[in-house]
């Protein structure tokens, strides 16, 4: 819902409008009917887009900015979304060598603030910006949502998936911010979206070792984000490849979550063709859905293989009996590993397996194709947003379009982290139960953590993770150790203290095609990797434990469960955010030498005797 009053706008933004050649060809074949629609051609079916729309948006390149502009004027209550112009004001010649920053003022945003005469949730103020960072042309795209009047208690920052930007979120930063004392913070990965694109260059060598620097190509740059905005603790969301990098930067940057939120991450399952060598790599996978499968029968229609009871919101034992698949296949591993699942996948092509391991992206063919980009785009935006008003699918097909065609940067990663089927060259399965178990200095962790005696962790630990928050092997006692010590007899080792865990949270759609058993398998892991822990621990050290891992379903939602059923999503990580705001005022009281400290989801009695 755009609204024309608010502060004035860059003029590019202004005039960037067009009809919706997306909007208008469903039109058309909807009223033309099946008959016209089974004549179609194939190539028709699947790129619905005419050339002569197709070539009509080229021509009228809509910049990155105005998109994403008119997709945040969807927002409600928000009458006119702040956009910043410090990127992405203009669409970038063929030939451009960067996306640079502009630090003009004319192109900076001032920030927005709804009135609670018109916003029920608010006053809130809406800001968006570009952050900074240290190197050559590195900077990132921010949106952040404050509520007024409050004392800024807890952050959320949310990740996106692969390619894409902060403005998939739109249906969320409304909802999400409702919550008294959270700010949220919305950002686009270095190299996409908005940000800036520098050059994504690995020098690596060993195979290992190439996985964690693409892996710290973006971490780092989210660390350096966290640094530069004083924020010391803060619940991370992350979706599809957003989780799986939020729980590589759990690993290499412990002690500053309170909570991890994977939204349909990628990577949790294991598939041995993709970590045990570069070639083959596996023929069949689910990943094809994203492509082909159409959102409006996703959102309409409930999943007929799940059980009624099973779709209850909650942790869902029985959807799809993916939770004894998983837990049948980590008793045939006896490690904990899943073993390669059984079910039929979509065969990859040969030509498609081939372009992914040259790291030929699908944002390069659609640069490639020029005039034709958009209409390769159409084939997967009218799918993917099929179950949306028109002109909101219009304006997220533009938005993906002008994101799409800018210059490539970090989309290149994905061949280093996945094989081809989107399985991980180094699966979560076998780390994210590491996640809240590492090496940190005790000034990170929360009250009541922080004079938590130190437990063992396995010491098989992870090629990603920062080498200062590792234990070393002297340090890393057998875990049927009562009361290990948490370093060595040095001085600085005196001041480093393990993690006492951070509650896991995993979320999925009804019909997700991302596989929802490795989520479950991944519950498994955490929570055994806790029983092993906590084996011999002391009551003490029981209480102190904040470690907890469960999986939750989204009813008629798919991969893209944040925007698919929006109004769940958003209600669930409302209740885990209310959960944290407990945890740590409980934990404060707790450190006070009063109280009752809720860790997770149980509620235990807290010696005052913990207190620092």
């Amino acid at each position: 819902m755009a609204a024309s009053d608010g502060p004035e706008q860059p003029a590019d933004i202004r005039s960037r409008t067009q009809q919706s050649p997306l909007a208008s060809q469903r039109d058309k074949e909807q009223a033309d009917g099946e008959r016209n629609s089974t004549k179609a051609p194939r190539f028709t079916q699947y790129f619905p887009l005419s050339y002569k729309e197709g070539f009509s948006q080229w021509w009228a390149s809509i910049s990155p900015a105005a998109a994403e502009h008119a997709v945040m004027s969807f927002i409600p209550y928000l009458q006119q979304p702040p956009t910043h112009t410090q990127t992405g004001a203009d669409v970038p010649l063929d030939d451009a060598p960067t996306v640079t920053v502009d630090e003009d003022s004319t192109h900076k945003a001032a920030p927005i603030t709804t009135a609670s005469n018109t916003d029920p949730y608010g006053p809130r103020r809406w800001y968006s910006t570009m952050v900074r960072l240290s190197g050559k042309n590195r900077a990132v795209n921010e949106l952040s949502v404050e509520r007024v009047g409050e004392e800024v208690e807890d952050n959320l920052v949310m990740l996106h998936g692969y390619g894409a930007g902060l403005g998939f979120f739109y249906k969320n930063f409304e909802g999400l911010s409702r919550t008294p004392g959270w700010k949220l913070w919305a950002l686009d990965m270095l190299g996409m979206g908005r940000s800036t694109r520098p050059p994504f260059v690995i020098r690596a060598k060993d195979r290992q070792e190439k996985i964690a620097e693409a892996e710290s190509w973006f971490i780092d740059a989210l660390e350096e984000w966290r640094k530069q905005r004083k924020i010391e603790r803060f619940t991370l969301l992350g979706h599809s490849l957003g989780g799986y990098l939020a729980v590589a930067y759990a690993l290499k940057y412990p002690g500053h979550l309170n909570k991890l939120i994977l939204a349909s991450p990628v990577g949790v399952p294991e598939d041995p063709y993709a970590v045990e060598a570069d070639m083959p790599d596996p023929a069949t996978s689910n990943v094809a859905n994203e492509f082909l499968q159409d959102q409006s029968e996703t959102v309409n229609e409930p999943n007929r293989n799940v059980a009624n009871g099973a779709k209850t919101v909650g942790d869902n034992n029985n959807f799809l009996n993916a939770r004894s698949k998983a837990e049948k296949r980590q008793q045939q591993r006896g490690d904990g590993t899943q073993a390669p699942p059984t079910a039929p996948r979509r065969p990859i092509p040969k030509w498609l397996n081939y372009l992914w391991e040259a790291n030929v992206s699908p944002f390069s063919i659609v640069r490639w194709t020029g005039p034709l980009g958009p209409r390769f785009v159409s084939g997967w935006t009218s799918r993917r947003f099929s179950h949306l008003p028109s002109e909101e699918a219009k304006a997220l097909h533009n938005y993906s379009y002008s994101l799409f065609r800018l210059r490539g940067s970090g989309e290149y990663a994905l061949t280093y982290i996945l094989a081809p089927g989107a399985f991980a060259r180094n699966p979560l399965i076998r780390r994210i139960h590491g996640v809240g178990r590492q090496y940190v200095h005790s000034k990170h962790l929360s009250p009541a953590s922080s004079s938590a005696p130190s437990l063992p962790i396995d010491s098989t630990l992870f090629p990603n993770a920062d080498q200062s928050h590792r234990p070393s092997s002297s340090s890393s006692s057998s875990s049927s150790s009562s009361s290990a010590t948490p370093a060595s007899s040095s001085s600085s080792s005196s001041q480093r203290v393990r993690e006492t865990g951070i509650p896991v949270v995993m979320l999925y759609g009804e019909n997700d095609w991302m596989d929802v058993a490795g989520g479950f398998a991944a519950e498994h892991r955490i929570n055994e990797e806790k029983r092993r822990i906590l084996r011999n621990a002391s009551d003490d050290e029981r209480r102190a434990d904040h470690g907890s891992a469960k999986v939750l379903i989204v009813q008629k939602a798919g991969h893209h469960v944040y925007l698919d059923g929006a109004e769940e999503f958003n209600e669930l990580i409302r209740k885990e955010m209310e959960d944290v705001t407990r945890a740590r005022k409980e934990a404060a009281s707790t450190a006070a030498g009063i109280g009752t400290t809720r860790i997770g989801t149980g509620t235990r009695t807290e010696d005052p005797n913990l207190a620092p």
